[in-house]
Formats: structure tokens, C-alpha cells, sequence
């Protein structure tokens, strides 16, 4: 299940949660809605991708600790084998894929994506209307400030409205039970056997074409590779607001710190972090590649995503034992139309970042149209879109 939605989620964070609670929540009825806005909230106070947090929020709900090593690794290992490929072809002819027409197509479907997300998050939680102009304001504030922590004020603010506004107020939500997942949250994730086996084939895929390209599945080298791991774990703690955010943090420390990639390295990275599915930190899967081979990968990857995993489960077990609370339940209350309104918000700044041209409108519309209309599964409108992309721009 993770697999299949880290093998199509385009677009970004916003794009990757999306995906997550169409299937978890809107088609598998594996968690409730309002479970699913808590865990975006706790993601999106804490440092690393929010997208991959929420993942492992979401595994950890369902079946624990091996739920959340599961469901993240799932959800990061298609793009990381796609990163590995690409990077590989890169260092070898010096220029990447050709995907821009594809990417162009993604972007409407993407946006669609999102907005039909939160549509459908509104109109279960929105009950009053402060709620309403809790998530009006939340979105115009993500949409014309920009900073470094623009999120975390807007969910910290968020809850103090909703601790004065509601913390005397009865409410029929159920949100105070702890994260009641029910029966049908039991069911055993899909079974993630046979990713070894889908690298080893890649591998021999890559003896096969060329025995340069399978070179660096060799190279070991220790100290560069533990460099790596810590040089990545260290900036993981202090990313906040996603990983566009983190950007320039990463420029500084490999580019112009370290010295382990060029600029024009640097910002091809960045590219394929964007035109590949998953969460766009991916790229450090690049930089690791660069260094030390497909260990420096491994390492630059665990780097980035292990620490914030780790700090997001154990913030999780936390919020499971106070969230009883009256004053807890009322920020909650006041934090979940917040989160909405950011996800109306990041569907407005994908949808502003297309070309727009008659094409575009006509796939936002078709991907609109399969999802409301026909409920379409998440995973079929992405790929078709790029199809789309390839054939009309």
C-alpha cells in the first residue's frame, strides 16, 4: 500500500499527505479523519518532511513501531531507487532524463489533488463559524507571508484561539478517545516483502547496460559514509516548514561548506528531487550517491528521515496520553480547520506555479471531474495526467 503511494505521489509534501488520507482514510476507513488532521498538526510542528512524519504517524497508529518503520521505508523507497537510476545515468552521460512535459502534466492533477483533499477535510470538520475563520485566515496567512516558521506559528496560534474559543464548549466531535482506529484500522498493512529483492534486480538491471554504472554498489568507505549520516541526521533536527525550507541549509553545508557537489550539481539534484514521486528530500539520496556510492545514499537518506521519525513517534505516544484533556481537545478543535486551511493553500501555490494555458485547465478539470464525480483512486489520476502532460504540451 505504502509502496503504491510513494510510486505516484507528485508534487510535494501537501501532495504526498494528500495521497495518504485519500487511501488510509477516504477509501480504506484504516483511521478516522480527524485522527489523520491531528497527525498532519503534530508533523508540521515538529522539525524534517512533514509528508514522511506523517507516514510514519500514520504506520505507527496502525501497527506500532513496525507499522512506522514500514509504512516510512515503503513510502521513501520508490524514489530513492528512481533517485539512485537517474543519478547513476547522470554521472555517467552528464544530463538528465527529459521529464519536463511530464512534470508540467502532473502539476494541475496535483493541485486537484489537494484541493478535493481538503474539500472533503472541511466538510467533516467545519461545524462553526469560527472554525471557518480559523482556516480562511490560516490560508491567507501561509499564502502571503513567507518565513522560515510561518507553519509553526499559524498551528501554535491556532491552538490558542481554540483554547479560548472552545475549551468551555461541549462538543459531539469524537476526539477524545485517543486514536480510535477501530477494527478495520487492525487489518495488516499490505505485505512489503520483496524490496530486497526489487533493488536486486535493479542492480542487475544496471550490470546489464553498463558494468560502470554498477561500480559504486562496491565503494566503501567508512568515515565519509558515517560523515554523511551525521552531516544529514544534524540538519534533519533543524529543518522546519518542509523541505523547500531546507533548500538553502543544504546548499550551504555541501556546496559551499563541504564542497561535495557543484552548484549546477546542487541544482540538478533539486530537480530530480522534484520531478521523482516522494518527498523532495530525497535529493540527499543524490549528494550521498555522489560521495560514497550507493552507501553514501543509504546513509544521506537514513540521515535525513530517521531523526525527525524517531522524535515524531515518540511525540505521538505523548500526545495519545494527554489529548483526554479538556484544554487539549479545545486547541485541537481550533488547530484542525488551521491544517485545512494550509492544504486549500498549498493547492492554490501548486496550481500558481503551472503554466496557464488552456491545458493546464483542461487536466485540473478532467482530474477535478474523476475524483469528485467518479472517485477515481489518487494513484490512476497522477500517472494519466503526465501522460497527458507528454502528449498536449
Amino acid at each position: 500500500m505504502f509502496l503504491k503511494i510513494g510510486s505516484t505521489a507528485f508534487g510535494g509534501f501537501m501532495a504526498l499527505i494528500s495521497v495518504v488520507e485519500n487511501m488510509i482514510v477516504s477509501r480504506r476507513k484504516l483511521m478516522r479523519h480527524d485522527d489523520m488532521l491531528d497527525g498532519i498538526s503534530l508533523a508540521s510542528m515538529l522539525p524534517g518532511p512533514v509528508a514522511v512524519n506523517v507516514v510514519a504517524f500514520v504506520g505507527y497508529q496502525l501497527r506500532g513501531f513496525s507499522g512506522a518503520a514500514i509504512s516510512a521505508t515503503a513510502v521513501i523507497l520508490p524514489s530513492f531507487v528512481l533517485i539512485i537510476i537517474l543519478t547513476a545515468v547522470y554521472f555517467q552521460w552528464g544530463s538528465l532524463p527529459v521529464m519536463d512535459k511530464l512534470f508540467m502534466g502532473f502539476l494541475p492533477a496535483v493541485s486537484a489533488i489537494i484541493f478535493n483533499t481538503a474539500w472533503g477535510m472541511s466538510r467533516k470538520t467545519i461545524k462553526t463559524v469560527q472554525e471557518g475563520l480559523i482556516l480562511a485566515v490560516a490560508a491567507a496567512l501561509l499564502l502571503y507571508i513567507k518565513g522560515f516558521y510561518v507553519t509553526f506559528g499559524i498551528i501554535a496560534s491556532a491552538a490558542l484561539v481554540g483554547l479560548l474559543l472552545f475549551r468551555n464548549q461541549k462538543t459531539t466531535n469524537k476526539i477524545s478517545e485517543g486514536l480510535s482506529t477501530g477494527a478495520e484500522g487492525k487489518k495488516k498493512i499490505e505485505d512489503t516483502k520483496g524490496k530486497k529483492t526489487f533493488i536486486e534486480k535493479i542492480r542487475s538491471s544496471l550490470f546489464s547496460v553498463n558494468p560502470v554504472l554498477a561500480i559504486p554498489f562496491f565503494s566503501f568507505q567508512p568515515e565519509i559514509t558515517l560523515k554523511l549520516f551525521l552531516t544529514f541526521a544534524g540538519m534533519s533536527l533543524m529543518l522546519f516548514g518542509g523541505g523547500y525550507v531546507f533548500i538553502p541549509m543544504i546548499q550551504k553545508v555541501v556546496v559551499d561548506g563541504y564542497g561535495w557537489l557543484t552548484q549546477k550539481e546542487f541544482i540538478d539534484a533539486i530537480a530530480m528531487g522534484q520531478v521523482t514521486p516522494g518527498p523532495i528530500l530525497i535529493s540527499a539520496t543524490f549528494i550521498g550517491y555522489k560521495i560514497a556510492g550507493v552507501l553514501g545514499a543509504i546513509s544521506a537518506t537514513v540521515g535525513i528521515f530517521l531523526p525527525p521519525i524517531l522524535l515524531m513517534i515518540f511525540c505521538t505516544r505523548v500526545l495519545d496520553r494527554i489529548r483526554k484533556s479538556n484544554v487539549i481537545k479545545s486547541m485541537l478543535q481550533g488547530i484542525r480547520p488551521a491544517v485545512i486551511g494550509m492544504i486549500f493553500a498549498a493547492a492554490i501555490v501548486i496550481a500558481q506555479s503551472t503554466h496557464l494555458v488552456w491545458t493546464t485547465l483542461i487536466i485540473f478539470v478532467a482530474a477535478m471531474i474523476a475524483l469528485m464525480r467518479f472517485r477515481v483512486e489518487v494513484v490512476w489520476v497522477i500517472p494519466t495526467a503526465g501522460l497527458a502532460g507528454l502528449l498536449l504540451y
